[in-house]
């Protein structure tokens, strides 16, 4: 990238994750609201269940055919119209509100629309990155957005509480509508550009194809691959241990509400510091070191809970916070990999195809918890997922494959144009 370029982009791209910021962080406190309505108006357990479900399903269902959309689409048309999409649907729903005419299915039909919305969004918002933002400050771009996906849930509920005992729900879902024109506007003048689609003019392929594609560039490139699938595998081992969290309190560290709430807090704490360390830092300059920084930094804190006795309430507390702070380390660094080291008209599949992955993994990894957690105790997770951590740590960094997959030829982005570098005899899949 030549030396305008920083400066070309810079004021673009902040104007463009500032007010993208501000609108996720209202999302949050109204989908926090939202949620707590349907509570006190339905009191059942399976509204709330059919709730998180719609929120997970676009994701993990339709995410990798988004994502073939995205490399498709221009991108800036694609947030563009889901912000505004998603803001007619607040819109919409705060008329019923305000008419008393709102129920839960009224409720679930915005759910399910915002969370198509975000899953288009985010791959599109992501690809769109590595062509606004100098390559050498990817890290510390995934460290803002660590620290804001980890700050946003922890205002979501002060405000979103605050928000509900001072107004009607109809006012509520207008500060959504509100928040989403800010994220709306700014992209009617921002420029971003596109990635020169790699695919000969005539070549016309469907949509399934174009995941099918998706799907052998990650299987060609083993370093990548890897990477990938020990931080799947650590998701499948962690998930079950936090799910189990309230209970771990409750049996085994002897604790009570209070407790369990500080440690969830401390854990959004550590995610906004790593994140905004990760930011400040830049992490190391191999970005897989900052990877296995990560992981080990994780299976450390994770085996602490595991084997914390229940008269030092405070070391749970302290390894909660740096689980947190690793989880910023990992997601931040190994975004900014392939960011990197994916062509810029491969990101959006690549990106929502490791969510749809992560997502997946989440319901199998439950279904397993609660009989293993009968047969060998709650803390068999923890101590599963910090050796889990440390594994993947080990041979991330042992593995030449992976430990030196930045010194590969890679697939990278210059100006609006997708570049591939690579020996004359290979092809690109």
């Amino acid at each position: 990238m030549n030396n305008q370029a920083p400066k070309q982009f810079s004021d673009r791209f902040w104007l463009l994750w500032s007010s993208q910021a501000v609108s996720l962080a209202g999302s949050f406190a109204v989908q926090f609201a939202v949620i707590w309505w349907l509570t006190t108006t339905t009191g059942s357990a399976t509204v709330l269940a059919t709730a998180t479900l719609i929120g997970l399903l676009p994701q993990v269902v339709l995410g990798p055919f988004f994502g073939a959309l995205v490399d498709r689409w221009n991108r800036k048309l694609i947030m563009l119209v889901s912000d505004s999409v998603i803001a007619l649907a607040s819109a919409w729903l705060a008329w019923m509100f305000y008419v008393d005419a709102a129920t839960p299915v009224h409720v679930f039909v915005v759910l399910g629309i915002r969370a198509i919305g975000g899953a288009i969004h985010a791959p599109a918002m992501l690809a769109s990155t590595t062509l606004m933002v100098p390559e050498e400050h990817y890290v510390r771009i995934q460290g803002l957005n660590q620290a804001l996906t980890n700050g946003s849930p922890l205002l979501a509920a002060p405000v979103g509480a605050l928000l509900v005992s001072l107004l009607p729900m109809s006012s509520v879902l207008l500060i959504d509508v509100l928040t989403a024109l800010i994220a709306v506007v700014p992209l009617l003048f921002v420029f971003i550009p596109q990635p020169e689609d790699s695919r000969e003019a005539d070549q016309h392929t469907s949509v399934f194809a174009d995941v099918a594609e998706g799907i052998r560039y990650l299987r060609d490139r083993r370093e990548q691959m890897y990477l990938v699938v020990g931080a799947t595998f650590v998701n499948f081992c962690i998930v079950p241990a936090f799910a189990l969290l309230p209970l771990l309190v409750l049996q085994e560290l002897s604790g009570g509400a209070y407790y369990l709430s500080l440690l969830q807090l401390l854990f959004g704490v550590g995610g906004v510091i790593g994140g905004s360390v990760l930011a400040g830092w830049g992490g190391f300059e191999r970005r897989v070191h900052t990877v296995v920084l990560g992981f080990a930094m994780m299976g450390l804190a994770t085996l602490l809970v595991g084997i914390s006795p229940a008269a030092v309430a405070w070391v749970p507390c302290i390894a909660l916070f740096l689980v947190g702070a690793a989880a910023a380390l990992i997601n931040g660094a190994i975004m900014a990999i392939l960011q990197a080291r994916v062509a810029a008209d491969y990101q959006g599949r690549l990106f929502t195809l490791l969510a749809s992955i992560a997502g997946a993994m989440t319901p199998f990894a439950l279904l397993l918890a609660a009989p293993i957690a009968e047969m060998f105790g709650i803390r068999f997770w923890y101590i599963a997922g910090g050796l889990a951590c440390i594994v993947v740590a080990a041979v991330s960094a042992l593995v030449p494959t992976i430990a030196h997959m930045e010194d590969v030829e890679s697939e990278h982005v210059t100006g609006s144009r997708a570049v591939c570098q690579r020996s004359p005899d290979k092809k690109r899949s």
